[in-house]
């Protein structure tokens, strides 16, 4: 090959983004998600110190012991990966960072975070227009955090979502632009299509599940959930519900194809999965190994809607990844 032809090549590879030093916005943006880790890490630091900051006196997390300073380990350690993911989208040197060494962090933040952005927010709303949890409902919830506490944390939360997402969409758009722009194309195999298929009614039953008990039901639930449930709690199940059924919807889609613009489906593929995954895998484990009292043991029901939640959100990542996939050997 020629000196020409091997510069040709170099010149025209797509899978590396060009190295510009970030502008105004992309300079914000950093700013802003490194500065909203602040608050979770050093709650989550003064915690593993031994402060009591923010719990009150007759919470169950004082009966936390190791399981709960393990579980603030690890929590800890996970914001601390925003802060590199951060580092990576916006520095020189994240350009050679392996694709997968990058994306699978950001999956993770992204199903982690997008209930919360979801649900949070619509929590805020009911409360502001008087459909708070009710006196009833508050006594029976089992004392937790103080409310200050998730106003801070979850508000930071929120703006490492926003501000993530607005790093990591330019990023991807310059490094992988052509895995997910333009249409679907053509059907992805039948084993894939099998996959998706089976992810739509997992996806479906977990999302009936969660809306029947946002707007109220309480059968499968122990009765210190249904008599803790009001409103506020309903919007959370009911986010859970809008992400299996965006993951079982997005899985469809991906695995038909056709001449529908790409980028829809994936990005409902992408969000639901991995929040399904994500959540799914945590409430089950929570509830299978970390419980913190008696009151807070799930029913059978409740571990399955869980566990729902994950293998949705495994079978529509499994399509979601070949799909990429075929598309970098199309």
């Amino acid at each position: 090959m020629s000196t020409r032809a091997v510069h040709a090549t170099h010149t025209t590879d797509t899978t590396r983004p060009p190295d510009p030093a970030p502008g105004t916005r992309l300079r914000i943006l950093r700013a802003a998600a490194l500065a909203a880790t602040l608050p979770y890490l050093t709650l989550k630091a003064a915690w593993l110190a031994g402060s009591r900051i923010g719990i009150p006196e007759d919470s169950i997390l004082l009966k936390g012991g190791t399981t709960l300073a393990v579980g603030n380990a690890v929590t800890l350690a996970m914001d601390t990966c925003v802060i590199l993911l951060v580092l990576v989208l916006t520095r020189p040197w994240g350009a050679r960072v392996p694709g997968w060494l990058l994306t699978l962090p950001v999956y993770v933040a992204t199903g982690l975070l997008t209930p919360i952005v979801l649900g949070y927010p619509a929590q805020l709303l009911v409360k502001a227009l008087g459909l708070g949890a009710g006196e009833a409902a508050r006594a029976a919830r089992v004392p937790f955090l103080d409310p200050w506490v998730f106003a801070v944390v979850y508000g930071g939360f929120i703006i490492q979502a926003i501000a993530l997402a607005g790093l990591f969409v330019p990023y991807a758009r310059r490094r992988w632009g052509r895995r997910w722009q333009g249409a679907l194309g053509r059907r992805l195999p039948s084993p894939t299509g099998v996959v998706a298929g089976a992810a739509a009614p997992v996806g479906a039953a977990v999302a009936a599940a969660h809306g029947y008990w946002a707007f109220g039901g309480s059968a499968g639930l122990s009765a210190e959930m249904a008599a803790a449930h009001s409103a506020e709690t309903g919007v959370v199940s009911g986010a859970h519900a809008i992400c299996a059924l965006a993951a079982a919807a997005g899985a469809l889609a991906l695995a038909r194809g056709g001449p529908r613009p790409a980028r829809w489906p994936l990005a409902l593929t992408w969000i639901g999965s991995s929040a399904a995954l994500g959540w799914g895998t945590w409430m089950l484990t929570a509830a299978l190994g970390m419980n913190l009292g008696e009151e807070e043991l799930s029913t059978t029901a409740v571990l399955l809607a869980y566990a729902g939640q994950m293998i949705t959100g495994l079978l529509a990542g499994a399509v979601l990844l070949r799909y990429l996939h075929a598309r970098r050997e199309g």
